[in-house]
């Protein structure tokens, strides 16, 4: 018996490069986060996905990966902005390790604190750094089930070595999360 599998397959949408084309770098905290909430606007205003945007830039600054929430434009629970942007970043590196990738130390910077599959992918990924934009309660106060975290959640990156910034972005990254519950979207 034959059985054809499905590849598994998340594609970044068509209008990825017209939004990143509009953040140059080299991209710093700041000007990284700024990226990472505009490409959660734009997957948020089409509908292909949750408020959740993530971007992997190299320790110049260069971005080396764009992510944004697929889990609707997808169908994969899996598809999140962090999952999305690391799985990028280790496709153009070539390499599942990201602490051995080109421009290491490489950086995760996300619009919202990453939920429990995000932060237990974190430590494998490679990445050096964590810069995330809004916090879990703010995430959790518009619906979002972040799932079972660790206690110590971002902060037990640090015993890895992973550096944690927090609150980067943090007012504009609820104003997205706001926009996205007041439009009604999905939950989930």
């Amino acid at each position: 018996m034959t059985t054809n599998w499905p590849d598994i397959l998340v594609e970044l949408p068509p209008w990825t490069e017209e939004v990143v084309r509009r953040h140059p770098g080299p991209l710093d905290d700041t000007a990284a986060m700024g990226l990472a909430i505009a490409l959660a606007r734009a997957v948020m205003e089409r509908g292909e996905g949750g408020p959740f945007g993530a971007v992997v830039v190299d320790a110049a600054g260069t971005l080396v990966a764009p992510g944004m929430n697929r889990v609707l434009g997808s169908g994969q629970s899996w598809a999140h902005a962090e999952m999305v942007a690391l799985a990028v970043a280790q496709r153009r590196s070539g390499t599942h390790d990201l602490a051995t990738a080109p421009g290491a130390p490489l950086t995760l910077v996300t619009s919202g604190e990453p939920c429990a599959m995000c932060l237990g992918a974190i430590p494998w990924s490679g990445v050096g750094r964590v810069v995330a934009g809004a916090r879990e309660a703010d995430i959790v106060a518009i619906g979002f089930d972040e799932g079972d975290k660790p206690a110590k959640g971002l902060e037990g990156l640090s015993r890895r070595g992973i550096e944690v910034r927090r609150d980067v972005g943090r007012a504009e990254a609820i104003r997205l999360l706001a926009d996205y519950a007041a439009a009604g979207g999905l939950l989930y």
